[in-house]
């Protein structure tokens, strides 16, 4: 409990010191963004909290998955079990920077896009939703996914 107690404030405290971060450059090949964005691996535990946590990540609005601590769950979207299994981690990493990219016109938000975005809340404007960091983390989370 007190590891995901400390996840939680490095998430808060992460969200707060990204609002001026650059975006860092990464390259589509196919389907998938191959490397990643900060150059090393996430850690799951923090993903998994950025995943379960409905101010932070969203994710549980559309998405389901094992999650029992989590009631509540969406069903607008694939179930993330088995998540690491259906997809490599660049092809999870595009997904989350911004699964546009692949599909126009789906739901799932970009959350690693800065501009070109409309109807954003004056606050978040020319802000990704994630840093490089998060969305790494959460690669790393999903990427544990196998059942």
């Amino acid at each position: 409990m007190r590891r995901l107690f400390v996840s939680l404030l490095a998430l808060l405290w992460s969200a707060m010191a990204h609002a001026q971060e650059p975006l860092r450059p990464y390259e589509i090949v196919s389907d998938a963004i191959p490397n990643s964005l900060t150059g090393t691996k996430g850690d799951p535990l923090r993903g998994r909290a950025i995943v379960a946590n409905r101010q932070v990540g969203l994710c549980l609005l559309c998405h389901t998955g094992a999650f029992p601590e989590e009631r509540f769950q969406g069903n607008l979207a694939p179930d993330l079990r088995g998540a690491g299994a259906r997809s490599t981690e660049g092809q999870l990493r595009l997904r989350l920077v911004d699964a546009r990219k692949l599909n126009p016109d789906t739901i799932m938000p970009p959350y690693y896009v800065a501009d070109g975005l409309t109807r954003v809340a004056a606050p978040f404007r020319g802000k990704p939703l994630f840093t490089a960091e998060q969305i790494e983390d959460v690669v790393a989370y999903l990427s544990t996914l196998r059942d």
